[in-house]
């Protein structure tokens, strides 16, 4: 299991905190500091079965700056600039086997936890 973190995010944190809490066992990637690649972000959003638009932080302000929500529903470019900017990336996300879930709430927690 792995969880991609922003420890600056209240949500994150909690997620964290309940799969601490759940006893299991994840390695933490800080995704700002390490962003994923664009060939790991399209691998993630299949596993959520989302595309990226879906999982984008539009009130970033760099989305804003971008116009991403005016932008063409196009996957690889949509990749290429949350790849490039990885603060709109929803967080976190919970990698488990086959399958990832963005992990704001407790059910996404649980989901993740009990094998997706």
């Amino acid at each position: 299991m792995e969880i991609w973190h922003n420890p600056r995010c209240s949500k994150s944190r909690a997620a964290k905190a309940a799969l601490d809490e759940a006893g299991v066992a994840y390695t933490e990637r800080r995704y700002l500091d390490e962003p994923p690649t664009a060939d790991e972000l399209d691998a993630v959003l299949k596993r959520i079965g989302a595309e990226p638009w879906e999982v984008a932080r539009l009130n970033e302000p760099v989305a804003k700056e971008l116009g991403l929500k005016n932008l063409a529903h196009d996957r690889a470019r949509w990749i290429e600039i949350m790849v490039a900017n990885p603060v709109l990336i929803q967080r976190p996300i919970v990698l488990t086997g086959e399958t990832a879930v963005v992990a704001r709430d407790d059910a996404s927690v649980r989901k993740a936890v009990e094998g997706g």
